[in-house]
Order: C-alpha cells, then sequence, then structure tokens
C-alpha cells in the first residue's frame, strides 16, 4: 500500500506503507513542518508496515521538534515493527532494590 498523509487541523494522518521507498513523500510533507506550526499530531494508527529508514523519519521529525521547541505528539498503536522498535524491556530488580521497595532496611 502506498504512503497516504491526510491533514485536519494541525492533526495528520499517516496510512499505508512507510519505508524507504516513499520516504521523499514523507520527508517532502513534513519538510520546514516547525517553521509554520508549533504543534503537530502525527496519527500513525493506520500505519501497516514500517522499515528502518521510516523509524528514522519519525525520530528525524520528533529531534526537530525538541530542536526548535515545538510539540510533536504522535497517537496511535502503529504497526507491530514500530511498536517493537520502541518498546524497551524494565530492568530486573535486585534483591537490594526489592528491600529497599518493601521499606526493609538495608545497610551496606
Amino acid at each position: 500500500m502506498d504512503l497516504e498523509i491526510t491533514n485536519y487541523n494541525n492533526r495528520f494522518q499517516i496510512k499505508g506503507t512507510l519505508n524507504k521507498l516513499n520516504l521523499k513523500t514523507f520527508n517532502a510533507h513534513f519538510a520546514n513542518i516547525f517553521d509554520k506550526l508549533d504543534e503537530v499530531l502525527l496519527d500513525i494508527e493506520r500505519v501497516n508496515a514500517i522499515d528502518r529508514a521510516g523509524v528514522m523519519a519519525l525520530a528525524k521529525l520528533h529531534n526537530e521538534s525538541i530542536t526548535k521547541s515545538k510539540r510533536l505528539s504522535i497517537i496511535g498503536l502503529g504497526c507491530k515493527e514500530l511498536y517493537q522498535h520502541f518498546k524497551s524491556e524494565e530492568p530486573k530488580q535486585t534483591s537490594r532494590d526489592t528491600n529497599i521497595a518493601t521499606g526493609n532496611i538495608v545497610a551496606a
């Protein structure tokens, strides 16, 4: 499926596949977006596939928003690949962490 981007009131809905082949469309659509808008909302609920280049494009847009002190919100679950990319495992607790969390006194 091709990439389709629609816009209504600074809410951009991205639909289809975001990959290396259609990255030019994505980049052209969002080039200098933060020079025009202070807030951008990306809805990725209908993104059905994304590759590394697509993830990097979203990260680049995020970094630009930080650099220019603008607000970027990304909503929607998107596709499995994107979720897996940003999913992080919770760190395992050590017995010392558990004792502190339960209020036990631990002598160092």
